[in-house]
């Protein structure tokens, strides 16, 4: 009976901590005449977003490597909406094939939408793998490092045109708290020297940041902001490579329910940077909960933003 009463009292307080601690809705303004592009929007953080954009009117462009899941996610979000009332009720939903592991599929993608999109008004970096096995990329780079940094840097240079075009646009990087662990060490970007899961993709955190720190530099007086977030810790399938022993997955789905953000939760940062009038003209900076934060020194190196820059040129061939 006691065992029982301090596992009811356990949970309750789980419970109440859960709902004291719910995010609201980020307030933006009506995204209705904008299209914006999401990265990995058929689940988690991605898929979270591109509803919120939808409901807000925006045509939301999916950019997901499985085709298959995004249509069947695109159908559920559409769904759970329900049909507009009238004509104009919501926005538009796109899905196009993308697969950040390959710079032949960023390129095939992007050509399409330059295509096809008369304007983009906001791109959101959103797509990530998360502590794999080491392994490569379509164009031999160390994974991590190259879908979460490489892919995204050669995504937004072939955009960049169109979403000048299209200003005020926004660009909107999801980076990651665990940065803070994360070093640039140029003598090994592809971690053939040595290899720690764990380090390469707080590497890849911190590379997104710099990259959105020194793309803002260059746009300054485009009329096209950068800005990078950390969205916390968030209950998402991106965790699908960390081993956890099966004893310790009831106590841990428990953890992680009581708390974990929801995706929805997680999402608001990127929401309100995609949408809000509060960060209209702000760029450069780096964002939590819906507000600016300080970074750590070396994600504000200028001088190794900048280096990063150039050799990420040269690896993804816009550069020979």
């Amino acid at each position: 009976a006691a065992v029982t009463a301090l596992a009811l009292g356990g949970t309750l307080f789980l419970a109440a901590w859960r709902w004291l601690r719910r995010a609201a809705r980020a307030a933006g303004a009506s995204m209705r005449g904008k299209t914006v592009i999401i990265t990995g929007a058929n689940s988690g953080l991605g898929r979270a977003a591109a509803t919120e954009l939808l409901r807000m009117r925006a045509r939301v462009i999916m950019g997901c490597r499985d085709r298959a899941r995004a249509e069947r996610a695109a159908r559920e979000i559409r769904a759970e909406l329900g049909e507009p009332e009238e004509a104009e009720g919501r926005g538009e939903l796109v899905v196009r094939e993308l697969d950040l592991a390959s710079l032949r599929s960023v390129r095939a993608f992007c050509h399409r939408v330059l295509q096809e999109e008369p304007r983009l008004d906001v791109l959101i970096n959103n797509a990530g793998i998360f502590q794999c096995p080491y392994m490569k990329t379509e164009d031999g780079f160390e994974m991590q490092f190259g879908v979460n940094h490489l892919g995204h840097f050669l995504l937004t240079n072939l955009l960049l045109g169109l979403l000048k075009n299209s200003a005020p646009s926004r660009i909107v990087v999801v980076s990651s708290k665990l940065y803070k662990y994360g070093e640039i060490n140029f003598e090994d970007l592809n971690s053939e020297i040595s290899y720690n899961k764990s380090f390469s993709y707080s590497r890849s955190k911190l590379a997104n940041i710099l990259f959105a720190r020194e793309l803002a530099r260059r746009l300054e007086g485009t009329g096209v902001t950068v800005n990078s977030l950390h969205p916390g810790i968030v209950r998402t399938n991106l965790g699908r490579h960390v081993n956890i022993p099966l004893l310790a997955k009831p106590l841990f789905n428990l953890v992680s329910w009581a708390f974990f953000k929801t995706p929805l939760e997680g999402a608001q940062t990127s929401i309100y940077l995609a949408s809000s009038p509060d960060v209209e003209g702000v760029s450069g900076k780096y964002f939590g909960d819906c507000k600016e934060e300080e970074l750590l020194p070396k994600a504000m190196d200028d001088l190794v933003a900048r280096k990063l820059w150039d050799i990420s040129e040269v690896m993804v061939g816009l550069l020979k």
